[in-house]
């Protein structure tokens, strides 16, 4: 018994950026058993921001993708299964149960299984042209069927939806954006980022239409034509990107009954209700001390950072998952940097001037700054990432003010 339990080791299922974080952290933390880290793509582990952005209109090559080459996993012993999938986890004896019947034996598991993309319930979802955004072939498919398409319609302004929407513009197609919601962004920005961000897209010929309910999409032999709206209106469109959020990917750990609510809950070292198995990214919901409750993220910051956390939980190093949540989108000339969330807050103070295209908005929940939001001004966001982890807060005055130096709470 004791020579099989030797063998034992982490296995990590799924190899997006929390899964080829904790892989690699571990190697880092000093854990020195067995690694495996199990994909369903084929592919090495690759970043996904590019996909909607540098990658579609070609400015980053296919292999500038990948976290790492093929011989960096083989010199740091983490053993990769690509092109498979997990399809039991099996606690009791400690394993899990590949598509093919074959078996990993784990002393922890790691689940990163990530979100799947929701689905449009409308007919003609499914007609050709018509296309979600989430893998690196989903990218490829869309690249191909965008070199053909004149006119593009995007279902669902939130960052995927308006990224691909800035890249099509820039490819001089016709773009309309239709939005079911009042506004773009609606769930993650204020009601004035929001109106930038439209004016932005209606600069670069781009159709923004909110408050759009989309009742079916409809096609000519099999291929998409046009999107029709619940108010009679028709969009032409050659090419549909339907980008209306994700799901958390959560069915292996439901049915291996652990604890599931809006992610697979996990505490502040990334332990799920069974101690031997971990998750990490945007499956996991986790206790947050910025927030003081349990919350899902779907960032690359959240998928790093837990990850991190994780592997040295395994490594047996404590250090919980503190970061405060950031986030960051590029369209067109326009940088958004992200950091702290908004929930509660009751004032917004301006930092800068929106006419130059360079501004933040500071959100305050009374006398605390809890986010802050900006435009091409790094500066602002690198500052307001070490003032809302030290707790510290400017005063409002202090906020809008672009020429008092943010450091100086920091000295």
């Amino acid at each position: 018994m004791a020579g099989i339990e030797a063998e034992r080791g982490v296995v990590v299922v799924g190899a997006g950026q929390a899964g080829y974080q904790v892989a690699d952290s571990l190697r880092r933390e000093g854990f020195d058993g067995p690694v495996a880290l199990v994909g369903e793509e084929p592919h090495l582990p690759y970043q996904r921001p590019p996909l909607s952005k540098s990658y579609m209109l070609g400015d980053l090559a296919r292999e500038r993708l990948s976290f790492r080459n093929e011989d960096y996993y083989g010199k740091h012993n983490i053993a990769l299964r690509l092109g498979t999938r997990v399809t039991a986890i099996e606690r009791s004896s400690r394993q899990v149960r590949l598509v093919d019947g074959t078996t990993l034996p784990y002393s922890h598991l790691v689940l990163a299984t990530g979100a799947r993309v929701r689905r449009l319930p409308v007919p003609g979802a499914d007609l050709a042209g018509v296309f979600d955004l989430r893998s690196l072939d989903d990218s490829d498919r869309i690249k191909a069927a965008l070199a053909r398409a004149a006119d593009v319609v995007v279902i669902g302004a939130g960052f995927i939806g308006l990224e691909f929407a800035a890249a099509a513009a820039k490819l001089g197609k016709r773009v309309r954006v239709l939005e079911a919601l009042p506004r773009v962004m609606a769930r993650v920005l204020s009601p004035e980022l929001s109106d930038f961000f439209t004016a932005l897209h209606r600069g670069h010929g781009v159709d923004i239409a909110c408050g759009m309910a989309v009742n079916a999409i409809t096609g000519e032999s099999g291929a998409v034509s046009a999107v029709a709206c619940a108010d009679g209106s028709s969009h032409k469109a050659e090419l549909v990107l339907v980008g209306i959020g994700v799901v958390p990917e959560t069915a292996l750990a439901e049915a291996a009954g652990l604890t599931i609510d809006n992610g697979i809950v996990v505490d502040g070292h990334g332990r799920t209700s069974d101690p031997a198995i971990l998750a990490a990214g945007d499956c996991a919901a986790v206790e947050h001390p910025f927030t003081g409750r349990r919350i899902r993220l779907e960032s690359v910051q959240n998928a790093a950072d837990l990850g991190r956390t994780v592997a040295a939980t395994i490594a047996g190093h404590d250090r919980p998952y503190v970061t405060v949540p950031w986030f960051w989108s590029d369209q067109y000339d326009v940088k958004l940097q992200m950091v702290g969330l908004q929930d509660g807050c009751d004032r917004t103070v301006l930092r800068g001037d929106p006419a130059l295209g360079k501004f933040s908005l500071f959100h305050f929940r009374g006398t605390e700054l809890r986010a802050i939001d900006s435009v091409n001004r790094a500066g602002d966001h690198l500052q307001g990432r070490k003032l809302l982890a030290a707790g510290v807060s400017p005063t409002p005055d202090q906020a809008a003010d672009p020429d008092f130096p943010l450091k100086s709470l920091l000295a």
